[in-house]
């Protein structure tokens, strides 16, 4: 997102933080509805370009979103989408973009005091894993001709009791309204929102061995350091590597790995 756009989102971000602080609201239930406002918005191209149309108040819009929502969703949900409308968007697709990751927070927040976060982020991560690896099951899960009812009677299938329910409700969303996202791309975007809801990072260690207990606090302790933020390590094991272990942050890579230095060892004699 961009200019007004990235303006907005922060601002809802901080009007639901400071809503899911009060632990009397039911994050999980926020979570649902503001899922139904995501769809209801995808579907509807002309109520969503009236809703960021900059020619008209933010008022207006506000009382436009108020009649169509009130009955149908909570009243917090009502003041949260109201509070979006009266923003300015640079394109009408950012406002379901942002309702949506509101309604993934807000199930986060849910986790987050349930005390299951770390799981549903090693879920996430573990999740994409498996897609990753297994063909048919990620061509079963991004098929254009099975209806979201059946992909997400398969999900259910799979992590139904062997997942934290927040996990399972989240990627069933994403699986069920791609709304035009890769499952990968999708994916990742869920494990860096979990990560934020602790104000951390993800990294993705692949080493050739699993990295014991001490390894993985001494690691995680160097890249907060690095980072100035605290690290969730999403690790992976990977026999090619050989020896040592890769590290991305985001789109950077501190690659330290014995496969690595061969190659580089090799590019510098053939060069």
């Amino acid at each position: 997102m961009n200019g007004a756009s990235r303006e907005a989102l922060a601002a809802a971000r901080e009007r639901l933080d400071a809503l899911t602080d009060n632990t009397s609201v039911d994050a999980a239930k926020l979570a649902e509805e503001l899922a139904s406002v995501t769809s209801l918005l995808d579907r509807e191209v002309s109520l969503r370009r009236v809703l960021t149309d900059p020619a008209q108040s933010g008022e207006s819009k506000a009382e436009l979103a108020t009649r169509l929502l009130s009955g149908q969703v909570g009243g917090e949900t009502v003041d949260l989408v109201s509070g979006l409308v009266r923003s300015r968007w640079s394109q009408s697709r950012d406002l379901v973009d942002s309702v949506e990751e509101l309604a993934n927070t807000a199930d986060l927040t849910a986790a987050q005091r349930g005390g299951s976060l770390d799981d549903v982020e090693d879920e996430l991560f573990r999740f994409g894993r498996i897609v990753g690896s297994d063909t048919e099951l990620r061509s079963a899960l991004t098929s254009r001709t099975a209806t979201a009812s059946a992909k997400g009677e398969l999900l259910r299938s799979l992590l139904g009791g062997k997942a934290q329910p927040v996990t399972e409700r989240i990627i069933v969303r994403l699986v069920t309204h791609p709304r035009g996202r890769s499952l990968e791309a999708g994916l990742d975007s869920l494990s860096k929102l979990a990560a934020e809801r602790r104000n951390r990072m993800v990294a993705v260690v692949t080493s050739a061995v699993p990295l014991s207990d001490r390894q993985k606090q001494r690691l995680g302790a160097a890249l907060a350091k690095l980072y100035g933020r605290e690290m969730h390590l999403n690790l992976d094991v990977d026999p090619s590597v050989l020896g040592g272990v890769s590290v991305r942050v985001g789109d950077e890579i501190i690659n330290g790995t014995v496969a690595e230095r061969l190659d580089e060892a090799t590019r510098r004699m053939a060069g």
